[in-house]
């Protein structure tokens, strides 16, 4: 596995290393070893998947308020544009954001660090995320961000075609922001 910096502090893309011959490819998409070199997370508490049927669907941004804060490690089969946005105050990327693609085809994924909210749009019908998570879900630590909030300017690659209206009742980050310094109680 090849670790790539993002330009948010603490994010990484994880390239996977294929070993190819006739029969396809074989490669590695997780190792304790190569995170702990990394100094990443090495525990994960949950395994869980998200299934897709339409294109243009998006689910997000989450994330868990503290002390559930959560790293996830997040990988897709077909295309999805998946989303970060940096809530720690102390972070010198705080309150920006990074959209990267994750496919099929590269089976790259996206490392998302404790303290960021994370969503994503599918760029193709039938799409299947699937995610490690360290730390196991807590509904009453659930919290979000909304998708459209003019103050991130997240540009989506597609239009919306379906969310939630949980997802789409979600505060801005203003009001996130100042939850975050209130210490996360609603």
């Amino acid at each position: 596995m090849l670790f790539r910096d993002l330009s948010l502090s603490g994010a990484h893309l994880i390239e996977i290393e294929r070993h190819a011959d006739a029969r396809g490819y074989f490669a590695r998409t997780w190792c304790r070893r190569e995170f702990r070199k990394q100094n990443l997370e090495t525990e994960y508490v949950q395994a869980s998947v998200s299934v897709n049927p339409t294109r243009g669907t998006l689910r997000g941004l989450h994330f868990q308020c503290t002390p559930h804060w959560e790293v996830k490690v997040v990988q897709c089969i077909r295309a999805i544009h998946d989303v970060i946005v940096d809530l720690r105050p102390r972070s010198p990327t705080f309150r920006q954001w990074l959209g990267v693609t994750l496919s099929a085809e590269s089976r790259d994924m996206l490392y998302v660090p404790v303290g960021f909210a994370h969503g994503f749009q599918t760029l193709e019908n039938d799409t299947e995320v699937s995610y490690l998570v360290s730390t196991f879900y807590v509904p009453a630590a659930a919290r979000g961000i909304r998708y459209d909030d003019p103050a991130l300017g997240i540009d989506w690659p597609l239009e919306v075609t379906r969310i939630s209206d949980t997802d789409r009742g979600l505060p801005g980050i203003d009001d996130v922001t100042g939850l975050m310094a209130a210490g996360g109680k609603r």
